[in-house]
């Protein structure tokens, strides 16, 4: 296995699997794989590993006689690739097993775990490590504005940046992703009930992080966020603990200065002042994790300060995709209640006296249900428009059980504000443009493709700025 041979990547266009792919290339091994037809940016994303990609599922593809099978975990059985696989004996392991055995063990793995922030935070760390001269490797869940890819193998004996899901592995391997990760470090942004498809709770989602602590070695670091649950994990470590955020527990704490920079301190003695690179509360949470991770590292204190200055950020995380007619389009991923609000109050503060449209698509296994219909709510009560999105896959849950869309938006125009129900995507932008005044901020909301929506904003535009 930790020879280089052949390698099939079944679902490719998983932004994991993208990015473990990236990764097999550079050790060298002989890339392929395959998926259903995609779309930008994923699409982008695995044509530019320039290997052999089959279109469609089919035993056919595996005709190669790969050295390993990696399915994807959206796969399951009846896929036509996990059996043959199956059928044919051949090896398959799943991308953290895989992960685990030919690029961690090597490597000084720093998962970055937790209900939000992951990506963020993950690709911020690696940055400022790579910055500060360290030849880290990553796995970012998403994609970085600052890296040519989502992924880099980095050198052995080095630090390896890894997101850390809790999402279970593969349709034969139940367990979270991040019980694959040997993490020396490992820092949870938070901890919150999401994913409601695979766990019944927040006691159960709790129970796998706490499982997960027993894998850090005892001279290694947990690396919780003092503002929320994450902080009940500090008492089930088995290594050493700190603590960051805003709360006055937090052993690396922030606090917003007058002027409008934040204040460092670490146990108590100032440590740094800088600007966060990106606006809002959370993503300064995600900073303070960071700088946590790299200061463990011994990384000198000056250096990280400008390294956390340079970050670009992350694709779909706050993006500005589209600027016309005074209109400012914002992408941003969130979808669990929490993400939403945050991002919302994020774009307050960052476009102050805005009219606030915000574009939401309910995706997430979690986000469909009713399971958060009343935080969903409060969450969306800080836009000044709401526009309701079609359930996705909406065919797959009884009525009953699906996300009241009506009943969201008449309860947020009760509360004064302005709640829409719109199904599709073409006509949802239709209606966002043709209504447009410039200083508008117009926020796209969701985990997937949201019907094209993003392409449909700037087609209409285009249009509208063409010579006749």
């Amino acid at each position: 296995m930790s020879s280089p041979g052949k390698i099939h990547f079944s679902g490719i266009g998983g932004t994991a699997m993208v990015a473990g792919a990236r990764l097999a290339l550079e050790a060298g091994w002989e890339v392929r794989g395959s998926d259903n037809p995609l779309y930008p940016p994923t699409s982008n994303m695995v044509a530019a590993l320039g290997v052999p990609v089959a279109e469609g599922y089919a035993a056919e593809n595996l005709d190669w006689e790969p050295d390993v099978v990696v399915p994807g975990n959206a796969l399951s059985r009846g896929n036509p690739e996990v059996e043959a696989a199956l059928t044919r004996r051949l090896c398959y392991r799943s991308l953290p097993e895989w992960l685990k055995e030919n690029v961690l063990r090597a490597r000084r793995p720093v998962a970055v775990c937790g209900t939000h922030g992951k990506t963020t935070t993950t690709a911020l760390t690696a940055h400022i490590l790579r910055a500060c001269g360290l030849e880290a490797g990553y796995l970012i869940g998403g994609q970085p504005l600052g890296f040519a890819h989502s992924a880099c193998l980095g050198k052995p004996g080095q630090p390896f940046v890894i997101e850390g899901d809790e999402y279970d592995t593969a349709f034969f391997d139940k367990r979270a992703k991040f019980f694959h990760y040997l993490p020396e470090i490992a820092v949870v942004t938070s901890l919150e009930f999401d994913h409601g498809d695979i766990y019944r709770d927040l006691a159960e989602i709790e129970l796998a992080f706490q499982r997960m602590l027993r894998q850090i070695p005892r001279d290694g670091w947990l690396v919780t966020c003092a503002d929320n649950h994450a902080l009940h994990l500090k008492d089930h470590a088995f290594s050493q603990v700190i603590t960051y955020g805003f709360s006055e527990r937090a052993e690396v704490c922030g606090e917003y200065l007058p002027d409008g920079p934040l204040r460092v301190c670490r146990d108590g003695s100032p440590w740094m002042e800088l600007a966060p690179p990106l606006a809002g509360k959370h993503n300064a949470q995600n900073l303070l994790a960071a700088i946590t991770v790299a200061g463990l590292l011994g990384l000198e204190t000056g250096a990280i300060r400008e390294a956390a200055l340079s970050f670009p950020g992350v694709k779909r995380r706050m993006e500005v995709f589209l600027e016309a007619g005074g209109v400012t389009y914002v992408d941003d991923f969130a979808h669990h209640p929490t993400a939403v609000r945050e991002t919302i109050a994020a774009a307050r503060m960052r476009w102050p006296g805005a009219r606030l449209r915000v574009l939401f698509e309910p995706r997430s296994n979690t986000t469909v249900t009713r399971a958060f219909q009343g935080p969903l709510l409060e969450a969306l009560t800080g836009g000044d428009e709401i526009y309701l999105g079609a359930i996705y896959r909406a065919d797959r849950l009884p009525k009953e059980e699906r996300l009241d869309r009506d009943g969201l938006a008449s309860a947020l125009r009760a509360r004064g504000g302005a709640g829409y129900v719109v199904d599709d995507p073409g006509d949802l932008a239709e209606r966002i443009v043709s209504s447009a005044k410039p200083g508008d901020v117009v926020l796209v909301l969701s985990n997937g493709a949201f019907g094209g929506l993003h392409e449909r904003l700037r087609a209409l535009h285009d249009t509208a700025t063409r010579p006749e």
